[in-house]
C-alpha cells in the first residue's frame, strides 16, 4: 500500500501526570512509612490529599514517562504529539499548558467529574534521591474513542508506555492505537516502564512482541531479564532481539 509521508515524528500515549516536588529530610520519609527512592501508588483522592497536606512548599512540573519523552524530543527539534487523559480541573489545565508550551500537539478532551488529574508527590531528600507517591486519577480512564486517529496515522512512530497497560480502558485504547499505526504503515515503539508492569502483564507484552507488533523496544537490564524469563543477560538479549527490529537496553553505569 502507498504510505503518505508522516507530518509528525512521534506521537506518544501515556499517563498525563503533574509532578509536585518538595524537599524533605530522611526523618520525614521514615515517619510516613515510605521506602526511600521508590515509587508507590496511592489509590484514593483522600490518600493523595492527606499526603499533600503534610508536604512542604512544592514546585509543580508536568510529567509522566511518555510525556517527558516527547517533551525532550520536541526540545531537540522533533515534531511530536501526545495523547493522555486529564480531568477538567486546575492540574489538568497546568498539564495541558505545560506540554503545549514545549511545542507538543495535545488536544485529548479533558474528562469531567472525579477522579482528579493524576499527580505524583515527589519528596526530595538532601542527597538528591526522589521518593515518589503517585495518584493516577483521570489518566487511567483514557477511552479508545478519545484517540485522535489522524494524529496517530500521521506520525512516523507511535510510542507507548508500559505503565498505561495496567488499567483496562487505556490498554484497550493502546491496542486500538497499534492497529491504527500499523494500518497506516507506521512503526510502533514500546517502553516496558517498570518491572512490576512485566510481573502483571508480561504475557501480553510477550504476545505483542511475538506477533511482530513492536518495532522498537526499550527496556532496562532488569526489565529485559523479566521479559525473557531468564537471569542470563546475553541470553535475554539474544531471545528478545530476534523478535524486534530494534532493541534498546539501558544498563546504568554500563551504558546502553
Amino acid at each position: 500500500q502507498s504510505v503518505s509521508s508522516p507530518s509528525l515524528d512521534i506521537v506518544a500515549i501515556g499517563n498525563a501526570i503533574v509532578d509536585i516536588l518538595s524537599p524533605c529530610d530522611d526523618a520525614f520519609i521514615d515517619a510516613q512509612g515510605m521506602t526511600k527512592g521508590s515509587m508507590q501508588l496511592m489509590f484514593s483522592p483522600a490518600e493523595a490529599d492527606a499526603l499533600y497536606a503534610k508536604m512542604g512548599p512544592g514546585t509543580e512540573a508536568s510529567g509522566g514517562s511518555a510525556a517527558n519523552t516527547v517533551a525532550g524530543i520536541a526540545a531537540l527539534g522533533g515534531k511530536c504529539g501526545f495523547i493522555g487523559q486529564v480531568a477538567s480541573d486546575q492540574l489538568g489545565q497546568v498539564f495541558a499548558h505545560d506540554i503545549r508550551a514545549t511545542g507538543v500537539h495535545f488536544d485529548t478532551p479533558a474528562r469531567n467529574g472525579e477522579p482528579t488529574t493524576a499527580r505524583c508527590l515527589i519528596f526530595v531528600t538532601p542527597d538528591g534521591q526522589r521518593t515518589m507517591n503517585t495518584f493516577l486519577g483521570a489518566s487511567q480512564f483514557l477511552p479508545a474513542h478519545a484517540l485522535d486517529r489522524d494524529l496517530i496515522a500521521n506520525a512516523a512512530i507511535l510510542y507507548l508506555e508500559g505503565y498505561l497497560w495496567d488499567p483496562e480502558e487505556p490498554r484497550a485504547a493502546m491496542r486500538a492505537a497499534i492497529d491504527i499505526a500499523r494500518s497506516a504503515g507506521r512503526k510502533v515503539a514500546f517502553t516496558l516502564s517498570d518491572i512490576f508492569c512485566i510481573g502483571r502483564h508480561g504475557g501480553d507484552f510477550r504476545a505483542l512482541i511475538g506477533d511482530g507488533l513492536i518495532d522498537i523496544l526499550f527496556a532496562n537490564e532488569n526489565e529485559l531479564l523479566a521479559l525473557a524469563e531468564t537471569d542470563d543477560f546475553d541470553a535475554a538479549v539474544a531471545t528478545i532481539a530476534a523478535k524486534v527490529p530494534t532493541l534498546v537496553v539501558t544498563r546504568s553505569e554500563k551504558g546502553a
